[in-house]
């Protein structure tokens, strides 16, 4: 468990402050901030923005457990937050695509930039359409791609005028009902069917253009004028949002802001000066700003933590043999930064000895920060065990026989008529012999006489005394070889 060392919060505060006020900083903030805002604007457009508050709360809570050592919330998050990842690539797909599409693609101008007779032209048509309470639905493309979101119409590629325009809307007419792309300056098709909206911004007291209408401008950044043949007004939706044009002036100001806006990030398509786009905005800066704080907090909180290491040994001197048993793995305590802990254990770390400088004999070998390898950031509280006791042995080679294990008795009508080994001899290496001292004894794991009814061979593992090492590691298997004899019963 994690334990937080005491540190000042004026000290927390002037660590916090230096890496707050760094362009890298700043720039990391700018970048998050535009990515939540631009989040935002789609999804309160594409009618989800509920479910993105909801995990918004998630991450909220996320962020206090991680300054709390909540393990068990840390814990679920960790594990579960792979799936969560595929599940909302999966929910948001539609949402996704649509920031993507707004990034990449680059628009043209629906019209001619400043082209002020056309924009006036359209806004007299449509007035005069309101006037005879004739029904129209007219349709500017944005930036993004929203022919697969249109089905139906007749190509026209027609310069607009008035009389064209009337007479396309006329009820008699047999595209009346469908829109008019206008496109390049020119009106390239007719009675097209736009997608009807997911959404509830609308009343139900508006009918199917006003519905459909907003459906296109959900999906996509099109600019899309309706007249209300039961209400004789016209309307403009952009951006998931409906507004009523009661003039000539506000029509053509309509027009020429969507057909003047060439750039993704365009201020006053934005509109970064309105009112209900500055607290948005300001949140948006809110949130990025607490998510960097919190997570820079997080990795500098300074805290301790136990963990267990293997232990490698190195080779010693020409000569020498480590001999004897070994500790395999240490306890270790590390204090510092909680990010710094976490690179450190993903490096998969291993407490190392070099054993070069060592001479024969016992040997007693600290436990260090030398031998962690532990970055500068970090530091060794304490150990268990706090030392390493090794034996090196002078070793010289020597051949020595391996002796067969045999276990049990055979069934009463064999004999052992004779038993091999392959290979008989193993070169190892062997601390000096002391006078009279009996050279040490190899023998094979156990091959057991009970259940053999005839010649056998069994490959078998070598055992040996802690002081005697193969030459080569690790090692060599045998074969034991059983020759029997049928006496009769």
């Amino acid at each position: 468990m994690a334990d937080a060392f005491p540190t000042t919060a004026m000290t927390q505060l002037r660590i916090l402050l230096h890496e707050l006020l760094t362009w890298q900083a700043l720039l990391d903030i700018a970048l998050i901030t535009a990515a939540l805002f631009f989040l935002y604007r789609t999804l309160v457009r594409l009618g989800t923005w509920k479910i993105v508050l909801g995990i918004l709360s998630a991450f909220a809570v996320f962020a206090v457990a991680r300054l709390l050592n909540l393990e068990g919330i840390e814990w679920i998050f960790q594990n579960v937050s792979h799936v969560a990842v595929i599940a909302l690539i999966v929910i948001f797909q539609p949402e996704l695509r649509k920031l993507l599409e707004k990034v990449a693609s680059v628009r043209k101008s629906a019209s001619p930039p400043g082209d002020d007779k056309l924009s006036r032209l359209i806004g007299q048509s449509l007035l005069q359409l309101a006037a005879q309470r004739q029904g129209a639905i007219l349709v500017y493309p944005g930036k993004e791609p929203m022919e697969e979101k249109l089905s139906g119409g007749v190509d026209l590629g027609a310069e607009p005028s008035l009389p064209l325009i009337m007479s396309i809307f006329d009820p008699n007419s047999p595209g009346h009902d469908g829109a008019v792309i206008i496109d390049d300056g020119r009106l390239t098709r007719f009675g097209v069917r736009l997608p009807m909206s997911q959404t509830a911004r609308l009343s139900q007291e508006y009918g199917t253009r006003h519905h459909a209408a907003m459906g296109l401008a959900e999906q996509t950044d099109a600019l899309v004028l309706v007249v209300s043949e039961e209400r004789g007004a016209v309307s403009a939706f952009r951006d998931g949002a409906m507004r009523r044009l009661g003039s000539l002036e506000e029509i053509v100001a309509a027009i020429e802001s969507h057909t003047a806006a060439d750039t993704f990030l365009d201020i006053e398509r934005l509109g970064l000066l309105d009112r209900r786009t500055i607290l948005p905005l300001l949140a948006s800066l809110a949130v990025a700003t607490i998510f960097w704080t919190t997570l820079i907090t997080t990795n500098r909180q300074m805290v301790s933590k136990n963990l267990t290491l293997p232990v490698e040994y190195g080779t010693p001197a020409e000569g020498l043999m480590l001999v004897g048993e070994q500790p395999e793995e240490v306890r270790v305590q590390l204090a510092g930064p909680k990010s710094e802990i976490d690179a450190y254990l993903a490096s998969q770390p291993t407490v190392k000895f070099d054993l070069k400088e060592m001479v024969a004999g016992k040997q007693t070998i600290l436990i260090s920060g030398d031998s962690l390898h532990l970055p500068a950031a970090l530091t060794l509280m304490g150990s268990k065990p706090e030392q390493l006791v090794v034996t090196l042995a002078l070793m010289v080679k020597r051949t020595l026989p391996v002796v067969p294990q045999l276990v049990g008795i055979l069934p009463a009508h064999l004999k052992i008529k004779q038993v091999k080994v392959v290979p008989p001899e193993v070169a190892v290496m062997v601390p000096p012999a002391k006078r009279g001292e009996k050279p040490p004894t190899l023998t094979t794991t156990p091959v057991y006489l009970n259940s053999i009814e005839e010649e056998n061979r069994v490959f078998c593992k070598i055992i040996a005394p802690p002081s005697v090492q193969p030459v080569t590691k690790p090692w060599q298997d045998v074969e034991v070889i059983v020759e029997l004899a049928d006496i009769g019963k």
